[in-house]
């Protein structure tokens, strides 16, 4: 196998580019940059100087900030570069972007921390870290400086890169060589917020263009010398049994090169996510996916056949109806609620699995070489675990592995996971030549790991005043949505909570969702809330203000909800507004729906407005637009997401029965940012999808007078007279 050496600048993105706008910055090799089989080189003094692992100045002044996160549409290639030019204060019009290489971060004892994309993590976690290093490496050019100059650190400026000193004047890529070598007597502190001048403006996207004009590389790009294509089934009911294949039916088909057959990983551990399936390899996707439709496939079904969404939502009804673990316990919630009989508040809700749906589908490229090495091409929201899941599948150590990062079509958690990876590692392995797997829209629908399934009853007993003076609630499945569900943010003295976990025992596999645990208990836990405000005759927003009278950071959010949404619980009926809080991820959203509902029972959101109080905004262009989606992500799951099951397989199978929100229904939303500031830093990708769903529900409620307990809400009727 040839490898081919290609520069770490080869493959850079950057914002340089005469009349403010952004480029892609890329060698003369840039087709070959994204598939090199070669980790990033060393740098040296023609590819640019490390100051340190987040930081390389080239001689031209080009600064590259080597980026640990994956961009899945979030905008972390140009937060990052922001968090770190706030303390660099390099020209940012020579900022350029790289990904950073895997094993070495691996075999470095986590030299970035992490690589792992999710929670919003990349900003509410990581600016300490990346704005350190800035600052660091800002300190240790001016030191380069004052040791050549003759002069003390502090009287050294920087603006736009240039350091001034009386009549000395230099360029960071002049001392770049120097400061590589120079370690600080003490590391500078980093900028309080009231000292930032750069984050805060709205920057546009150093990825967007690249998207635009197609230069930008997915794991669908991805082509190298040999290549052959795989298309994967795999059994379609979870833990199902290994398969039976008749492979002579198809192997004298145009291109077709072999079948393999793929075996489940052995457990149920976080890397065990390797279903029984088969794999029909040929010279060209359509091809390979042809001859596998056409294969005859015998399952064994397992135990999970008998599956189906009824029979999980009649379990859920039964197991409500009985003690399950207490996690949460005040010793009057119990006896208040059953002291208020029939004038008790309650009410009973249902999430079904959901998919990500993301819009890339899912491919992994692997090729292993004679040498032991292996390389994988892939859209990993985790590489390290990506790493750590092929060298577990090929049995071989995982610094032998090299992960090359490719954008993602979106994340939403799907990405997290190894299966396709493992997938494709053992076809290349059998088949002894580099592959690219790729699932089908389908397969991703029916085997992907699924959002979990979630239901509670909730009851509340009211006081005089008409504020609730005790709340118990039960779950099932509620996994992380407990937190959501019995951490209300409102001043309730008495409560009780107890769970169901037996959702495990039919092993359906489930991972992490665009805002998982929140954005299903906030569409339990605020639908409740307006239940309970409305039953005690209070204004469901004045009650919400009212109940978090010690909490500031919430009161912000509320009243500035109120101020924007002009929010009037006195609209004609067929007509309604309804409004949702909720802390997810570091920061707490609000959103107030309003929406129409026809005699006949026609939905449509009219609009909505959001205000979000995550602290600090890096980029309040960026930060817009990921509430706008965090909204688009949350109605396409209220309006017609949700997994419908029946003899152990999912039948949903494409968009067409599987419907997400289309452009007609996407309605107008206007963002606000409430700010708390301070030393708050809160994420900002998926926080506003929480509250859209019961903002929305309670709305309907407003014009309809009907309850919306169970999503996707197409199987109500919404109709009124």
């Amino acid at each position: 196998m040839t490898h081919m050496e290609v520069s770490r600048r080869e493959f850079i993105i950057t914002t340089a580019l005469a009349g403010g706008g952004m480029a892609l910055g890329l060698g003369s090799t840039s087709a070959l940059a994204v598939v090199n089989p070669q980790p990033w080189l060393s740098p040296t003094d023609k590819d640019g100087i490390e100051i340190n692992q987040w930081v390389v100045i080239d001689p031209s002044g080009m600064v590259t900030v080597v980026q640990p996160h994956a961009e899945m549409g979030q905008g972390a290639l140009t937060s990052v570069a922001m968090m770190l030019n706030e303390e660099l204060q390099a020209d940012w019009k020579n900022i350029s972007v790289m990904y950073a290489d895997t094993n070495r971060h691996v075999t470095n004892n986590e030299l970035w921390v992490t690589m792992a994309s999710g929670g919003s993590n990349v900003v509410k976690a990581r600016h300490p870290h990346i704005m350190q290093a800035g600052a660091s490496a800002r300190e240790r050019l001016k030191e380069a400086a004052a040791q050549q100059w003759r002069v003390q650190r502090s009287t050294i400026t920087v603006k736009d890169g240039v350091m001034t000193s009386g009549t000395n004047r230099g360029t960071y890529a002049e001392f770049a060589s120097l400061a590589a070598q120079i370690k600080l007597a003490e590391e500078p502190k980093r900028k309080t917020p009231a000292e930032f001048t750069f984050l805060g403006t709205s920057v546009p996207r150093i990825d967007v263009p690249l998207k635009v004009t197609g230069a930008a590389k997915y794991a669908q790009d991805i082509r190298l010398p040999g290549m052959v294509y795989a298309a994967v089934l795999a059994n379609p009911v979870p833990w199902g049994g290994s398969p039976k294949f008749d492979f002579n039916v198809i192997k004298n088909r145009p291109g077709v090169i072999a079948a393999v057959e793929l075996k489940a990983s052995p457990g149920k551990t976080a890397l065990a996510d390797l279903q029984n399936g088969v794999a029909v390899v040929a010279d060209s996707y359509y091809r390979a996916k042809t001859a596998l439709d056409l294969m005859p496939i015998e399952w064994d079904y397992g135990p999970n056949k008998g599956f189906t969404s009824a029979s999980l939502l009649e379990t859920a009804k039964k197991k409500l109806d009985e003690p399950g673990e207490v996690r949460k316990d005040s010793p009057d919630a119990k006896r208040l609620v059953a002291e208020a009989g029939t004038k008790a508040i309650r009410g009973e809700f249902h999430r079904p699995f959901e998919a990500h749906a993301r819009p890339e589908a899912i491919s992994t490229t692997v090729q292993i070489g004679t040498d032991g090495r292996v390389n994988i091409w892939a859209g990993a929201q985790n590489p390290p675990a990506v790493m750590e899941a092929v060298a577990q599948q090929l049995g071989i150590d995982q610094k032998n592995c090299f992960v090359h990062r490719t954008f993602l079509g979106c994340g939403f958690g799907s990405s997290s996971g190894t299966f396709a990876a493992k997938q494709a590692a053992e076809v290349a392995k059998q088949v002894g030549r580099p592959v690219k797997l790729i699932w089908s829209r389908e397969e991703d629908m029916r085997n992907a790991k699924h959002a979990p399934a979630v239901s509670a009853r909730l009851e509340a007993a009211l006081g005089s005043n008409g504020l609730p003076t005790a709340v118990v609630t039960r779950s099932f499945g509620a996994g992380s949505s407990d937190n959501t569900i019995t951490d209300m943010p409102y001043e309730i003295a008495n409560r009780h909570h107890e769970r169901h976990q037996d959702i495990a025992r039919w092993n359906i596999p489930t991972t992490t969702h665009r805002a998982p645990g929140t954005g299903l208990g906030g569409f339990i836990s605020e639908q409740f809330v307006d239940e309970m405000a409305l039953a005690g005759g209070w204004n469901a927003l004045d009650w919400r203000i009212e109940m978090t009278k010690g909490q500031p950071d919430y009161q912000l959010v509320l009243k500035t909800l109120k101020e924007k949404a002009g929010y009037d619980t006195r609209l004609p009926k067929g007509e309604g507004m309804g409004v949702a809080v909720v802390a997810s991820h570091g920061s707490i959203c609000g959103a107030c729906a309003t929406v129409t509902v026809s005699r006949r029972g026609v939905l449509r959101v009219e609009k909505i407005v959001a205000v979000l109080n995550s602290g600090h905004i890096i980029n309040p262009l960026n930060a817009t637009e990921q509430v706008e989606g965090s909204i688009a992500f949350g109605l396409s799951h209220l309006l017609g997401g949700g997994l419908e099951w029946n003899n152990g397989f999912v039948q949903n199978s494409n968009f067409d029965n599987y419907r997400l929100l289309r452009i007609q229904d996407m309605p107008p939303i206007d963002v606000h940012f409430a700010l708390t500031k301070g030393d708050w830093w809160g994420g900002v990708g998926e926080p506003a999808v929480p509250p859209t769903p019961p903002s929305v529900a309670n709305a309907i409620f407003a014009a309809t007078g009907k309850r919306v307990r169970t999503t996707p809400i197409t199987s109500y009727d919404l109709s009124w007279t």
